[in-house]
């Protein structure tokens, strides 16, 4: 494969060539999007098993159960990771293969197959970047009444800790939760994810115990940690602009950038929740479940940041017919498109607006460590005859955010690190495997493994970098 590095701009590749010798290069992947063998080994249902069987929840009603077969596919998936130039890998660890009933004991079988992932990594001097929690929480578990309950919270403290002990030993990164917020909004508000329900005051609940799962896991796992260990949370993270000046619009935005971003950033940095949006909550009867010492536990000191992005949104505060209160009572929030191209996904392509959230991170959050853990886009390419996809789209969308990143360096974020989503095309979630993220093709009849143009970028970027930071007087 030629040498793929032109599809960048000269002015994109001026601007990555100064990410630092020691900046970290990953792919990432998640646990039900790629593993399959949903009931093998002792795994039990997760709320997605559950999900999937609901009638049209998923495009084309599709599911998990099969995926991308890595769970009997790992070591030659594994292989892929350093092809790509990455050193190291994001991945997920299934709570239900772990702890198939949400409580108990250690399921050796499941902790087995990530302690050979794990030992496959090391083999090829990648690093593992482990994540407890991508959102298949155990059926049982929401039965009893999913993170609207408390005792989830201390339930993901005592799963947490089954894993660590069995991977302290060999694992130095470890993030608690990918993206609460869609965990809350879109399971427990929106219902358009597992478990599908549709209950604002349950998705605030669900925040709060989100939140305090994930202080309480880090405080007793930084208790038992080797040195050098260092935990994470990710959070999915988008700008929030208003679309016009009208108190409206700007209402909007401000409600948007409070649920979105600084009901998670406030507790966990600086150790309470944003006051205008208590006051939102309050007067929508969906208080924040807080007891005494919660915040201090939420705030427990962290090492590093997960941001994962894709897009910004501007904002109107008025629907169609000029309301400003929808018909389920809550305030309108209504997205206006910049005008820009979008994806597959229908998200508008947006970099410079990258770099805007990452120096506002950097500003308002200071002194906290940034990777971004997941940056990627879904493109409707297909593959030539021999399985080759040439994905220009994706390739150049690689191309312009992490020059944004770079940018947002410059500007003195402090940023250590990207992985790029995904490493495979996979289950799509709600979508199903209409959309596909993967830097490798994987043809879902055969289960081959194809690197895309745009992993060949990414591999050749990295490879750039390095060379042209050991030897900067090159070209």
């Amino acid at each position: 494969m030629t040498e793929t590095t032109d599809a960048a701009t000269r002015e994109q590749q001026a601007l990555i060539d100064t990410l630092p010798t020691d900046f970290r290069w990953g792919v990432a992947t998640a646990a039900y999007q790629i593993e399959g063998a949903v009931a093998e080994d002792g795994r039990t249902p997760s709320i997605w098993d559950t999900f999937c069987r609901v009638p049209w929840a998923i495009d084309n009603n599709d599911n998990g159960d099969v995926a991308c077969d890595h769970y009997h596919r790992m070591p030659a998936d594994v292989a892929l990771v350093p092809e790509l130039g990455a050193d190291s890998y994001r991945f997920s660890v299934a709570w239900p293969r772990i702890q198939p009933h949400g409580r108990g004991a250690i399921n050796e079988a499941g902790i087995g197959f990530y302690e050979r992932l794990v030992d496959e990594l090391l083999a090829r001097d990648v690093t593992p970047w482990l994540t407890l929690y991508h959102w298949d929480l155990p059926q049982e578990l929401e039965d009893a009444g999913g993170w609207p309950s408390r005792d989830t919270a201390y339930r993901f403290a005592d799963y947490s800790m089954l894993v660590f002990d069995r991977l302290k030993d060999r694992v130095r990164h470890w993030t608690t939760l990918n993206e609460p917020w869609c965990s809350a909004m879109h399971g427990y508000v929106n219902g358009v994810m597992a478990p599908g329900r549709r209950d604002f005051a349950a998705g605030m609940q669900a925040v709060h115990h989100l939140l305090l799962g994930h202080g309480l896991a880090t405080q007793r796992m930084r208790e038992a940690a080797p040195p050098e260990t260092q935990f994470g949370i990710t959070l999915n993270m988008s700008t929030n602009d208003p679309a016009t000046d009208s108190e409206a619009d700007r209402e909007a935005a401000r409600n948007a950038d409070g649920l979105g971003i600084r009901i998670y950033l406030d507790p966990l940095v600086h150790g309470r929740y944003p006051a205008d949006i208590e006051a939102d909550l309050a007067a929508r009867g969906a208080e924040l479940p807080v007891q005494d010492g919660d915040l201090q536990v939420i705030s427990a000191p962290l090492d590093f940041l997960g941001v994962n992005y894709y897009f910004g949104v501007q904002l109107s505060g008025v629907d169609e017919q000029g309301r400003t209160i929808g018909q389920d009572g809550s305030p309108v929030q209504r997205e206006v498109p910049f005008g820009e191209p979008t994806t597959a996904m229908g998200w508008e392509i947006l970099p410079g607006k990258f770099t805007e959230l990452l120096t506002r991170l950097g500003r308002d959050y200071p002194g906290l460590p940034i990777y971004i853990t997941e940056n990627g886009s879904a493109f409707d390419d297909q593959p030539d005859e021999t399985g080759y996809v040439a994905d220009g789209g994706r390739t150049a969308y690689l191309a312009s955010h992490l020059a944004a990143v770079a940018q947002a360096r410059r500007q003195g974020t402090d940023i250590r690190g990207y992985f790029a989503w995904s490493l495979l095309d996979n289950f799509e979630w709600a979508y199903g495997y209409a959309k596909r993220f993967g830097l490798i093709r994987v043809d879902y009849e055969t289960q081959q493994r194809t690197i895309k143009q745009s992993g060949y970028f990414f591999r050749d970027t990295v490879r750039r970098v390095r060379d042209r930071q050991r030897s900067p007087d090159r070209g």
